[in-house]
């Protein structure tokens, strides 16, 4: 198969290649929840629907639990394949597996014990109370099922098999659809035969997963990598960002389900018809966002790639069609919404329900006021994926919860409770949220649209001219790890100048961001600091180790970025540490970097501390552990000029 250029091929052919199969994919799991929610709405009521829509927030938590494990052993397992490191990348299949089997076996007794008190913390009524109960212990039996298929579908795909994942889905998608009539309608078991539906589905699905353990390409599974240590925190803390959003999705729902209960209850709808309402409008609305995100997150590496490449004006191309796809998504959702509440309602209740009329009215009020303006969640949706594309994750999660947790929340309350208007209150907060929200993404999307005509000249001014005058007698490589203020990015530069040798410092910035996708800006200030609710870190060290490497094959200084642990297995490396005493270290930070001399003995142990813990959480080795290097010096005995002088003759004699 010809290989993709994300410079050059055409934006339109790589979002239908990129795109669609991330759209199919999150379509599915919407799919599988809307279709138990029409069968049971056909065959039990409005109280079947709410039993689902209380038993929801668990689905969530066991959804947020795979994707801790499954992102994270997917991202640690493309980091240690980056690495060719095989033997830590099968240990991140097998401890992952291990974890699943342990913690949803534990989630799912425990969600077991507790369901009466989950169910009613969860907004449940009086009504509701027995079919979530019954409905409930069947999905959580059947929590390790869903964990362990979900999370391994995560590895699978990193594995280099996203076909093989779609395919597991699909069927276990497809299983369940056909045995909803049956168990439901045809044997009238109500909420049990919708609940044990999904489970066997799931259990299909949770199969085809295991027996793909069999056959996974990248690594050769062994018994040694089922043994867990303490790399399982590593594990868990790539995959935490994904957790810690599923969770703003948790308190969202339960927050709403309280909400429509509570409220609900005080009006002529009652509490059982708003929880259960909200419950299928919502699962209709995910959708529109499976099909927004799927978009979005599609477009991510073509964002990424070009904008680290300088290539403005393709980012804001791709900008400019993912915008127009999901408008246009959201303007037919918002169509849908308007002029088809009843039809929409209609497919989860049958007319011969004594509910039918208010279900129905209560449908026609949610749509026309909570989602009245839906389709500009699409601006909100794509702003966060797109700045997220362009390496600004902190900024991308914050305009993530802007609607859900900053604004619909505390208006939601403030419209019920202290303007009194109660349900319908509730229903206005998310009209009201929905436009606050559009008109702050777009500041914040223009904003950095704006940026884009800077990224090749930023791209220049990055760069530091080095000398690439190469000395054909000299074929070494020498890594220069150092104190900060130690001197030793000049022993560096002069070393490379004397030797007539290429010196990589500023420039593996400049080259990582244009072979990765990830922005300069995003580089400079991450490339030596872990930070673990975000797992871009670790393939950004992937990126630097891989253009280390190239680097490498010829004769240059590289300072810094564990370069010494990236080259252990290469014989012309010399391995050099440079420090110096603290007096000296404060003098030159002073005097070279501006610091004012009350703050600089602070700001030399912060930074020395971040260098440690870069050092120590990818290498698993002491950064000052002088067994590490091959040579040692202190820069304030000999001073720049004499320990380059060392330096160089090491090097020539070597």
């Amino acid at each position: 198969m010809k290989e993709l250029n994300l410079e050059k091929e055409k934006i339109s052919k790589l979002l239908a290649l990129f795109s669609i199969p991330c759209v199919v994919s999150m379509l599915i799991n919407s799919i599988y929840n809307i279709v138990d929610q029409i069968f049971i709405g056909k065959g039990v009521g409005t109280l079947g629907n709410g039993a689902t829509n209380v038993i929801f927030p668990l689905v969530i938590i066991f959804n947020a639990t795979a994707s801790l494990i499954g992102n994270g052993a997917s991202a640690n397992l493309s980091l240690k394949l980056g690495e060719g490191k095989k033997d830590e990348a099968s240990k991140s299949i097998g401890q992952s597996l291990v974890m699943m089997v342990i913690i949803s076996i534990i989630l799912s007794l425990l969600a077991y014990l507790f369901l009466p008190k989950l169910i009613m913390l969860f907004g449940c009524t009086e009504n509701v109370f027995e079919y979530a109960l019954e409905y409930g212990k069947i999905i959580v039996l059947g929590a390790p099922f869903m964990i362990i298929y979900s999370a391994l579908s995560n590895i699978i795909r990193a594995d280099g098999s996203p076909k093989y994942s779609m395919m597991m889905l699909v069927i276990g998608a497809i299983i369940n659809i056909v045995l909803d009539p049956i168990f439901i309608l045809h044997f009238d078991m109500g909420v049990k035969g919708g609940a044990l539906a999904t489970v066997i589905g799931q259990f299909v699905s949770f199969a085809i997963a295991l027996f793909y353990l069999k056959k996974v390409k990248s690594v050769k599974l062994k018994k040694d990598s089922l043994k867990l240590d303490r790399n399982v925190f590593r594990i868990l803390s790539l995959g935490l960002s994904s957790f810690i959003t599923q969770g703003t999705i948790l308190v969202l729902f339960v927050f709403m389900n309280n909400m429509m209960t509570r409220f609900g209850a005080l009006s002529k709808f009652g509490a059982d018809i708003p929880l259960s309402v909200y419950g299928v409008v919502s699962k209709i609305n995910s959708l529109f966002i499976s099909t927004v995100l799927g978009v979005s997150l599609g477009a991510q590496p073509i964002i990424g790639y070009n904008y680290g490449a300088g290539n403005g004006e393709r980012v804001k191309e791709t900008l400019k069609k993912i915008l127009i796809i999901n408008f246009i998504v959201g303007i037919f959702f918002n169509i849908l919404f308007i002029l088809f509440p009843k039809e929409i309602a209609g497919f989860f209740i049958t007319k011969s329900d004594p509910n039918y009329e208010l279900f129905v009215e209560f449908a026609v009020l949610l749509c026309r006021s909570f989602l009245l303006v839906c389709s500009l969640n699409a601006m909100e949706m794509t702003t966060s994926i797109a700045i997220q594309s362009l390496g600004k994750v902190k900024k991308a999660t914050a305009v993530s919860f802007i609607r859900q947790i900053i604004l619909l929340i505390p208006i939601s309350i403030l419209l019920a409770v202290e303007f009194d208007k109660g349900i319908y209150g509730i229903m206005y907060a998310g009209l009201i949220s929905d436009a606050i929200c559009f008109v702050v993404a777009i500041f914040i999307f223009r904003s950095e649209y704006c940026k884009l005509k800077d990224v090749s000249n930023k791209t220049e001014e990055i760069v530091e001219e080095e000398s690439n005058e190469v000395d054909p007698s000299v074929e070494k490589v020498v890594t220069i790890s150092r104190e900060y203020g130690s001197g030793g990015r000049y022993v560096a530069k002069l070393l490379a100048q004397r030797l007539h040798i290429p010196c990589y410092d500023a420039e593996i910035i400049r080259q990582t961001a244009s072979e990765s996708g990830f922005t300069l800006e995003y580089v400079s200030s991450n490339e030596e600091s872990k930070n673990q609710y975000y797992e871009n870190d670790d393939r950004l060290f992937v990126a630097e180790s891989k253009v280390i490497k190239r680097m490498a094959k010829e004769s240059c200084v590289i300072v810094g970025r564990c370069a010494d642990y990236v080259l252990k297995d290469k014989s012309n490396v010399i391995k050099v540490f440079l420090y110096s005493d603290d007096v000296a270290k404060k003098k030159r930070v002073t005097k070279y970097y501006g610091v004012k001399s009350e703050n600089a003995q602070n700001e030399i142990d912060k930074i020395n501390k971040a260098r440690a813990k870069h050092y120590k959480y990818y290498t698993n080795r002491e950064w000052k552990n002088f067994d590490n290097y091959d040579v040692i010096i202190n820069v304030d005995k000999y001073g720049v000029e004499k320990t380059t002088d060392i330096l160089e003759s090491l090097v020539k004699k070597s």
